[in-house]
C-alpha cells in the first residue's frame, strides 16, 4: 500500500516538476532572447541573494519541519501538529530577526553586494517575502511528512505561475534594466508568489490536519536543538554557493571580459546550462523529499533493514537513470544550447558538464538519505569542503582559462563531494556497492543502444541534428536502454527465484 503511495506521488510529482522546470526553461530562454545574456546574469545575481536571505531567515523550513514530523509520525503516541507549531514559532523568530537586519543595512547591502545605492527602498521590502516563505515553507514540511507531497507540488506551482507572470509583465514594461530594476521585479515576484502560496496552503489545511491526541514528544527547546544543526548545513551551503555566484563573473572580468560580456557569460550559465543540466533530474528532485521521510521514519523506528535496502536500491536506480541523462547531454548538449538561446557557447558549456551529470545527480538522493538519518554534522562538513574546492578553483583557474575553469570546478567538487556521501552512506548502512552492476553495466548499456540507434537513423536517412530528429533518436534509444534493463531484471528475478525454489525443494527433502 505504501509503495504503491509513493510510486503514484513520485509520478505525480515528476509530471508537476517537469512542467515547472519546462516553464523555468521557456521563461529564462525568453528573457534572454528578449533582454540579453547580460540582463539575465542581473537576475541570476538577484535571485542568488535572495535565496541566501531566505535561507538565513529559516534554515530550509520545509527540510526541518518534513524530517523532523516524519519522526513523529513514527512513534506511536507522536503529536505531529504540535512540532508545526514549533517550526513555525522558530521560523518567525529567525525571519524576523533577518529581516530586521536587512532593513537596517539595505543602504549598505546595496551598495557592496550589487554595486547600487538605488536598491535601498527595494530591499526593505524583503521582510514581506521572507516571513511569508518561511510559515509557506513549514506548512509544506508537514504535508511532505504526512505523505501529501502532491499538495506542497501544488503549492509550488502556484508560487511560480504567480512570480513568472509578475516577472514577464514587469520585464517588459520596463524602460530599462539595471540592479535597481532587476532588485525590484525579483522581489514583487518574490513577494506575490510566496503570497499566493501562503494562501492556498492554509486553505488546504483543514483536508490534510492529522488528528492526534498523543502528546509531542518534542518541547520547543527539543525541536530547536534538533533543528539547528540542519539549519546551519542549509545556511553554509546557501552562503557558500551565493559566494560561488558572486565571484564567478568577477573572476571571469580578469580573465580579460568586459562587465557585460561577464555577466553574459554567467547568465547562459546560470539560465540555461544549469537548467538544462539539471532538468532530467526532476525524477529524483521530487523522489528525494519522500526519501527524506521515508529514510527519517525507518531511522525513528531503528529499521536497519529497511534502511540498507532503501540506500541500495536508490543508488543503483539512481546511476542507471543519470547514466542515461547524462549520454543524452553529451551527444544534444550543442544543440540544445542553441535552441534554447545560449547559442553555440551555451551548447558547448552544456556538453562539457554532462559527463559529470552522475554525480551531480547522486548528490540530490544522497543528500536526502543523509539528511533523514540525521547525519547533518557530516552533511555540513562535506559541503565546506566541496565549496572550499570549488570557491578556490574558481579563484585560481578562472582568471587564467576562463569557462575552462567553471568546468574543472564543478568536476573537481562534484567527484570530491559525492565519493565522500556515497562512502558515508554505504559504511553507516552496511549496503554493498556491487560496481559490476551499478557502475560499469549502465555505461555499457548506453554506448551499445546509442550505437543502435545511430545506426538506425542512418539506415533511415534521419538527421538527428533537427529537432524532429533528435526527439526520435532519443526516443528510439531510450526505448531500447530501459528494455534491456527490464529484459534483464526479469532474467536475473526469474533465476533467483528457480534458485530459491530449488533450494527449499532440497530442504524439504
Amino acid at each position: 500500500m505504501v509503495k504503491n503511495k509513493l510510486l503514484r506521488d513520485t509520478v505525480l510529482l515528476t509530471v508537476m516538476q517537469l512542467a515547472l522546470d519546462s516553464a523555468a526553461l521557456l521563461l529564462n530562454s525568453f528573457i534572454t532572447r528578449q533582454l540579453g545574456a547580460s540582463a539575465v546574469g542581473l537576475f541570476s545575481l538577484m535571485g542568488s541573494f535572495l535565496g541566501l536571505a531566505g535561507i538565513l531567515s529559516n534554515g530550509n523550513a520545509f527540510l526541518c519541519t518534513s524530517r523532523l514530523i516524519s519522526e513523529e509520525l513514527g512513534k506511536t503516541q507522536g503529536n505531529p501538529n504540535r512540532v508545526l507549531l514549533h517550526g513555525i514559532s522558530l521560523c518567525m523568530m529567525t525571519s524576523a530577526t533577518v529581516s530586521v537586519i536587512i532593513f537596517i543595512f539595505a543602504q549598505p547591502i546595496g551598495s557592496a553586494f550589487f554595486g547600487s545605492d538605488e536598491m535601498t527602498s527595494y530591499l526593505r521590502f524583503m521582510p514581506i517575502a521572507l516571513i511569508s516563505g518561511a510559515v509557506c515553507g513549514c506548512i509544506e514540511g508537514y504535508y511532505n511528512a504526512c505523505r501529501k507531497a502532491s499538495l506542497a507540488a501544488v503549492s509550488d506551482i502556484v508560487n511560480f505561475i504567480v512570480k513568472a507572470a509578475v516577472i514577464v509583465a514587469m520585464t517588459l514594461t520596463a524602460s530599462h534594466h539595471d540592479s535597481a530594476s532587476a532588485c525590484k521585479i525579483m522581489i514583487t515576484a518574490v513577494i506575490a508568489g510566496n503570497a499566493a502560496s501562503l494562501l492556498l496552503m492554509i486553505l488546504l489545511f483543514p483536508s490534510v490536519h492529522v488528528k492526534s491526541a498523543g502528546r509531542s514528544s518534542l518541547s520547543f527547546r527539543d525541536y530547536a536543538a534538533l533543528a539547528f544543526p540542519i539549519m546551519g548545513g542549509s545556511i553554509l551551503t546557501s552562503f557558500l554557493s551565493s559566494a560561488n555566484d558572486a565571484l564567478v563573473p568577477v573572476c571571469l572580468r580578469q580573465f580579460g571580459d568586459s562587465q557585460e560580456k561577464a555577466l553574459a557569460l554567467f547568465g547562459i550559465f546560470e539560465a540555461i546550462v544549469i537548467p538544462t543540466v539539471f532538468f532530467p533530474s526532476v525524477v529524483l528532485c521530487s523522489l528525494s523529499g519522500m526519501i527524506v521521510t521515508e529514510s527519517a521514519r525507518a531511522s525513528a523506528a531503528g529499521n536497519r533493514e529497511r534502511l540498507k535496502s532503501l540506500t541500495q536500491r536508490i543508488i543503483r536506480y539512481t546511476l542507471i537513470y543519470a547514466a542515461a541523462s547524462s549520454a543524452v547531454l553529451i551527444r544534444f548538449g550543442r544543440p540544445l544550447g542553441v535552441l534554447l538561446g545560449g547559442g553555440e557557447t551555451g551548447g558547448k558549456m552544456i556538453a562539457a558538464i554532462a559527463p559529470v551529470v552522475p554525480f551531480i545527480y547522486l548528490e540530490i538522493v544522497l543528500e536526502a538519505l543523509i539528511k533523514g538519518m540525521g547525519l547533518q554534522g557530516f552533511s555540513s562538513l562535506n559541503y565546506l569542503a566541496e565549496y572550499v574546492i570549488r570557491i578556490s578553483i574558481v579563484l585560481i583557474l578562472v582568471p587564467r582559462c576562463g569557462f575552462v575553469g567553471i568546468a574543472i570546478s564543478y568536476y573537481a567538487s562534484n567527484i570530491f563531494g559525492n565519493v565522500n556521501r556515497l562512502t558515508k552512506l554505504l559504511r553507516h548502512t552496511s549496503a554493498p556497492l556491487r560496481p559490476l552492476k551499478t557502475l560499469l553495466l549502465p555505461a555499457l548499456y548506453c554506448i551499445l543502444t546509442m550505437s543502435a540507434a545511430e545506426l538506425l537513423c542512418k539506415l533511415m536517412r534521419l538527421d538527428d541534428s533537427s529537432v524532429f530528429g533528435m526527439i526520435f533518436f532519443i526516443i528510439i534509444w531510450l526505448g531500447g536502454y530501459i528494455g534491456i534493463f527490464l529484459f534483464l531484471e526479469g532474467v536475473f528475478d526469474g533465476k533467483r527465484s528457480g534458485k530459491i525454489v530449488q533450494n527449499a525443494q532440497k530442504s524439504i527433502l
